[in-house]
């Protein structure tokens, strides 16, 4: 493969590895390993983020453009809605959203891709996650957030838009709001699937009503929040005193080879469960309990787990 712009070769990436045909036996199970590595971290960075909200749109957008400061509008209202905003990790609309988020105070999440022609990241992410495969990314997209915005952008937007509906419409995921900016951008494509995808009975009426529609980050807002159901909201927002203290744990858990530590690795996942706020408080308790029951060799059982929460 050559650079389209310069003819210079690029080299290959993950997933173009992945794709080739035929596939190497000997390659194979080390790939597998790699990909299981990239769910684990994903999943590790993520889980504590709180209720999100997914904002996707064209990287090519310039800082000038209305769509860029609709955005970065939109970014800083879902952060003062109380959700973290997750991204592409990118430039252009991606760039927008998490500066909207991190100049309201928020959660500001980028998930990058590796490219044949690299995408630069932007400097409002943190964390930044990059991917190697396209595949493992998608699934944290859906995973971690509560709604996904769709501003105008190509055929990248376009299959973020598509499969969320797939899996909607599929009951793969409920309760999940799509919402598309810009009305006039979107409007050709809303008239088509009505007049060919439902006139050809491909598509249900309850299909197409999976959509809503905004011409402003405020309704944006109003749009994707009001929808999310009570039960979505699993986490409290954490102010950046609370971020530290859970950056703080998860660098000793990391670290720590007592075996306390261990101990704290097999309830980790069921403390942040409850939320940061509430969690540490039950951690506390259970540090303290966990020194006593070392002295004396008993265990630490689930239910009282349960009870410190």
């Amino acid at each position: 493969m050559s650079d389209q712009t310069t003819g210079d070769p690029v080299p290959q990436t993950q997933d173009e590895l992945l794709l080739d045909r035929p596939p190497s036996l000997a390659e194979e199970p080390w790939r597998v390993l790699r990909i299981m590595g990239e769910f684990v971290e994903g999943f590790e960075t993520l889980a504590t983020i709180g209720p999100a909200v997914a904002v996707f749109g064209s990287a090519r957008t310039g800082s000038h453009h209305r769509h860029y400061a609709a955005a970065v509008e939109t970014g800083a209202g879902l952060a003062r809605a109380g959700y973290a905003v997750i991204t592409g990790g990118g430039p252009g609309i991606m760039e927008a959203a998490n500066r909207g988020a991190r100049r309201a105070g928020g959660r500001s999440v980028g998930c990058n891709i590796e490219l044949p022609f690299e995408q630069r990241p932007n400097r409002f992410a943190d964390p930044l996650l990059t991917f190697r495969y396209f595949f493992v990314r998608k699934t944290m997209f859906v995973k971690y957030s509560q709604a996904f915005v769709i501003f105008p952008g190509g055929f990248g937007t376009a299959d973020e838009l598509f499969e969320s509906l797939t899996l909607i419409q599929t009951g793969k995921v409920h309760n999940f709001p799509v919402v598309l900016f810009d009305r006039a951008y979107w409007g050709g494509l809303l008239r088509w699937m009505k007049r060919r995808m439902l006139s050809d009975e491909l598509v249900s009426p309850g299909d197409l009503g999976l959509l809503r529609v905004a011409d402003s980050p405020e309704a944006i807002v109003a749009l994707g929040v009001s929808q999310v159901p009570e039960g979505r909201q699993l986490f409290a927002p954490m102010t950046v005193a609370e971020n530290l203290e859970l950056g703080a744990y998860r660098r000793y858990r990391r670290e720590s080879k007592t075996a306390i530590a261990a101990d704290l690795e097999r309830v980790f996942d069921t403390l942040v469960l409850a939320g940061w706020r509430r969690g540490k408080t039950a951690l506390m308790t259970l540090m303290r309990a966990l020194a006593v029951r070392r002295e004396d060799g008993r265990g630490f059982g689930n239910a009282e787990i349960g009870g410190a929460l």
